[in-house]
């Protein structure tokens, strides 16, 4: 029996202007969803400290959304392997509205437990943003995989750029309203959110996921597959995937650790809201604005390259950013490198990850991969203000960076593995 999901075949969807057209619309609704993301995460941890009246709680708020962007994962990645990118994605930006609606009700009463649950819910707009990395990929082949990805991760750059810089301007239009000022951008996210869900809504016709896999329908792979377990036991045969999941996974959660608590400590050296918010911007244009740059990379010198570049620039980043103290220009320039480090690993991270497992198995494995990487992230971020209020900024940078071993370790494996493997070929 036919699906009511059913697509056309290939010749009548037309595959060349369906990829630039899923393209365009994927890169529209990242522009939206950076800056819905960007204009809050910019002023969470503040928020968090005075909402909860605790400099060592202000890690919190950030972490929700971390958290919240992976418990969400899997459920949202079983909707889109049953019904499409289309719907999930749409749905994620709806949680995430609803969560910013959250944390401007929490600020007005006040309520700490209830920002946290904001925060939670506003996480979703992040991981919509993850999940369009996937997306891009649906209907290319592995050759040009790398530079999909990044082409839509790019896309993230011109509204996250903004986002943190027009935190202050909004701010000031609440002004002597009942909504305070620090939370009044959170409205403005909540609005951008429910625009890109429309985007993503009317214009992945016909959805990139459903399309691909109308393509294959003789897949030996087998049906589609939804569950955990099914991931799991993916990402377990596959020594490639493993490495993937890793890199992504400690990738993001060094990032995230360093770059939540980076606003506090800028903050205890005397750096104003403008100069943090040109902080962040650096860093966001550092993941998002050279990742063309990263996915020809991927693609031209092969994912194990890159993720060795990964692995220097966080390790760098780490170096500038914990030795900084009141130098607010090294400080910039160690979250900048941080962004890069991230965008080298979850690029070729992501790239990989899509190669190394089959069709039937990939929207299990991207939410497996979604779940681990921001559950360890939330972790990373709850205990990054601990550390810092324990022991300071620069252990916590000393600590991300011994995150980055093990992907070190699994990427030197593979790559001397794969050595004797070529020339055997060759041979």
């Amino acid at each position: 029996m036919t699906s009511s999901l059913s697509l056309p075949p290939a010749p009548a969807v037309g595959l060349p202007a369906l990829q630039r057209r899923t393209s365009a619309v994927l890169v529209v609704s990242q522009i939206l969803g950076g800056l819905g993301v960007a204009i809050g995460v910019a002023l969470a941890p503040m928020l968090a400290a005075e909402v909860s009246g605790s400099e060592a709680l202000s890690g919190l708020a950030p972490t929700a959304s971390v958290l919240g962007t992976a418990l969400l994962s899997l459920p949202l990645a079983t909707l889109m392997t049953s019904r499409g990118r289309r719907s999930g994605l749409g749905l994620a930006y709806l949680i995430g509205a609803l969560g910013g609606g959250l944390v401007v009700l929490a600020t007005m009463l006040p309520s700490f437990p209830l920002l946290l649950l904001g925060m939670t819910g506003f996480g979703a707009g992040a991981l919509a943003g993850l999940q369009a990395r996937f997306a891009a990929a649906d209907l290319v082949g592995p050759e040009r995989r790398g530079r999909a990805i990044s082409t839509v991760v790019w896309a993230t750059t011109i509204g996250s750029v903004l986002g943190p810089n027009i935190s202050a301007p909004v701010s000031r239009l609440f002004r002597g309203t009942p909504v305070p000022e620090a939370a009044g951008p959170f409205l403005c996210s909540a609005a951008v959110f429910l625009l890109a869900g429309l985007v993503v809504t009317f214009g992945l016709r016909p959805d990139p996921l459903l399309t691909a896999r109308a393509l294959a329908p003789e897949s030996p792979a087998g049906p589609a597959k939804r569950s955990l377990r099914a991931g799991i036991d993916a990402v377990r045969a596959s020594p490639m995937a493993r490495l993937a999941l890793v890199t992504v996974t400690m990738s993001h959660t060094a990032m995230v650790s360093i770059m939540v608590m980076t606003p506090v400590d800028l903050s205890r050296h005397g750096a104003g809201l403008q100069l943090i918010g040109l902080v962040i911007s650096g860093h966001i244009a550092g993941m998002y604005a050279f990742s063309p740059v990263m996915g020809w990379l991927a693609d031209r010198f092969g994912r194990l390259t890159v993720i060795g570049l990964a692995v220097g620039l966080l390790s760098c980043a780490a170096l500038l950013a914990g030795t900084a103290g009141p130098r607010h220009g090294q400080t910039a320039a160690g979250l900048f490198v941080l962004g890069l480090g991230w965008s080298a690993g979850m690029i070729a991270g992501s790239a990989l990850l899509t190669d190394a497992v089959p069709r039937s198995a990939q929207a299990a494995v991207q939410g497996l991969s979604d779940l681990t990487m921001n559950a360890a992230a939330g972790v990373g971020g709850a205990t990054a203000g601990v550390i810092v209020a324990q022991w300071g900024y620069g252990p916590l940078n000393a600590i991300g960076a011994t995150l980055l071993l093990p992907v070190a370790a699994l990427a030197l494996r593979r790559s001397l593995r794969q050595r004797p493997e070529a020339g055997a070929v060759g041979g």
